[in-house]
């Protein structure tokens, strides 16, 4: 099963104000697992780059004057995502709603909703009331994003690649064992043994020493005394 993790930049918050994309990220996954294949490319925007944006993500005017236009670049992102494969994005509204009004300018089929994957939904499905931000989510699952100083499409879109799996069940982001949290290397396969009684094994392992030797630690314990500690434990094996 092919998907494609995806994010974008924009100029602003709203296509239809004249707001436009100036990068696009995207990560090819097969059955869950990234490729290697990705695609990415900066966009000139034809229009000025509002500072709130710039802060965001840092592309000014100057960097982006001399990038393609979208319309040359959308057969190349056409042919990247393909026909039929699921489009894996975070807040996927925002993204899909910016990518129909750049295809649709440029003369091409829109994309149905349906296409798309919208992991922040699957976040607060999975964790209700909790931040689930790109940046929350790496802390939760401990994907390494110190990386991400400003937000950037192909970096983002590896990023949320790993989160993907994470929210799939590929990493536990706490799991407990025998009462308490496993606090080990995220992504490591471990299985949670819950917090539930063991069960009892159905035939006892046979003893792993010989009769000689028990005889022997025996007679050692005697000379111990009635205060050795060994001698609790042989109590408390008898009640």
């Amino acid at each position: 099963m092919r998907e494609i993790v995806l994010d974008t930049e924009t100029t602003g918050f709203d296509p239809d104000t004249g707001d436009r994309i100036v990068e696009i990220g995207a990560v090819e996954l097969m059955n869950h697992l990234p490729t290697g294949q990705t695609f990415h490319v900066y966009i000139n925007p034809e229009r000025p780059m509002p500072q709130e944006a710039f802060e965001v993500h840092g592309l000014g005017d100057n960097f982006l004057r001399d990038k393609p236009k979208f319309a040359e670049i959308a057969a190349d992102f056409v042919k990247f995502i393909g026909d039929d494969a699921k489009l894996v994005i975070h807040n996927a509204s925002f993204d899909m709603k910016f990518l129909n009004a750049e295809l649709k300018l440029c003369g091409y089929p829109t994309m149905p909703y349906s296409r798309a994957i919208d992991t922040l939904e699957i976040a607060r499905s999975q964790f209700p009331g909790a931040q689930n931000s790109l940046d929350a989510l790496c802390r939760r699952f401990r994907i390494d994003n110190s990386n991400r100083t400003l937000h950037g499409a192909l970096l983002d879109s590896e990023l949320l690649a790993e989160v993907y799996l994470a929210l799939r069940g590929g990493r536990q982001p706490g799991l407990v064992l025998e009462g308490g949290p496993l606090r080990g290397r995220s992504g490591t396969g471990a299985v949670s043994q819950g917090n539930g009684p063991r069960s009892a094994r159905p035939r006892p392992l046979p003893p792993r020493i010989t009769a000689a030797e028990a005889e022997a630690h025996a007679a050692f314990v005697e000379k111990l005394g009635e205060k050795a500690v060994w001698l609790r434990y042989l109590s408390a094996g008898t009640n």
